[in-house]
């Protein structure tokens, strides 16, 4: 048995809501069926129909669109707590497909699982809301980020949103943090080459600001790569508990 306390959701949803005891059981019914699924094969599929919502409990998912040429754009990367093909369940089909990076675990749930869930417990259905209105907050930071930065901030504010949204679920502090993502997914999200997702690494950590080698992000000058980045993280909305 998992301890709910501990999921990833259950902190990522504590920073909105001070979960009450039936609450977190109504959140552990939501983790029964959980499962494993491999690196690289689509969970879902663009224009799929009739799926399972997922909440990702380990590992990390990139969720992209591909182009009628054949080429990808990256929407988001989900971390643990994150759902996964929330919207497109809701909406009944997918606009998007869903890839694991590694190999993951997640829940599989319903439709009817979700429903009966919010009819239960209004205040976490008022907490999930918050979660894809946070999720919904970052991809409008990404379309500022990709038609109004440049490439050095684009990848400054990218770092640094993730390690916000993984030290809400304990993964991430401003030191740094595990990151296995490729420079061909960075820049099939930043909108930039993979030869100039290299450059622009290099170009930050020679000036001090970050690393990122290895599968490790380490932040070497914290609020200089802030400044840089003129990242401000009040989007994010996880300073506190809003719903006693």
């Amino acid at each position: 048995m998992m301890n709910i306390k501990a999921s990833p959701l259950t902190q990522k949803l504590s920073a909105f809501v001070a979960l009450s005891e039936t609450e977190l059981a109504v959140l552990e019914r939501l983790h029964q069926r959980r499962k494993s699924f491999s690196a690289g094969r689509d969970l879902v599929h663009q224009g799929q129909s009739e799926q399972a919502a997922y909440i990702l409990a380990a590992g990390w998912v990139v969720s992209y669109k591909i182009q009628a040429d054949g080429t990808r754009q990256i929407v988001d990367f989900q971390i643990p707590g994150d759902f996964l093909g929330l919207r497109s369940v809701l909406l009944h089909t997918s606009d998007h497909g869903i890839e694991p990076i590694v190999e993951i675990e997640a829940a599989e749930v319903l439709v009817s699982d979700l429903l009966q869930a919010f009819a239960e417990t209004p205040r976490l259905a008022t907490a999930i809301l918050w979660a894809v209105s946070r999720d919904e907050a970052m991809v409008v930071e990404h379309l500022v980020g990709l038609g109004r930065r440049d490439a050095d901030a684009r990848m400054a504010h990218f770092l640094l949103e993730l390690g916000v949204r993984l030290s809400l679920v304990g993964m991430g502090s401003r030191q740094g943090y595990a990151c296995p993502l490729t420079q061909y997914h960075l820049g099939d999200a930043l909108g930039l080459s993979a030869i100039h997702v290299n450059r622009v690494l290099r170009k930050l950590r020679e000036g001090g600001l970050v690393t990122f080698q290895g599968g490790l992000v380490a932040f070497d000058d914290y609020e200089g790569l802030v400044a840089l980045a003129d990242f401000d993280p009040a989007y994010l909305d996880q300073s506190r508990p809003l719903l006693p």
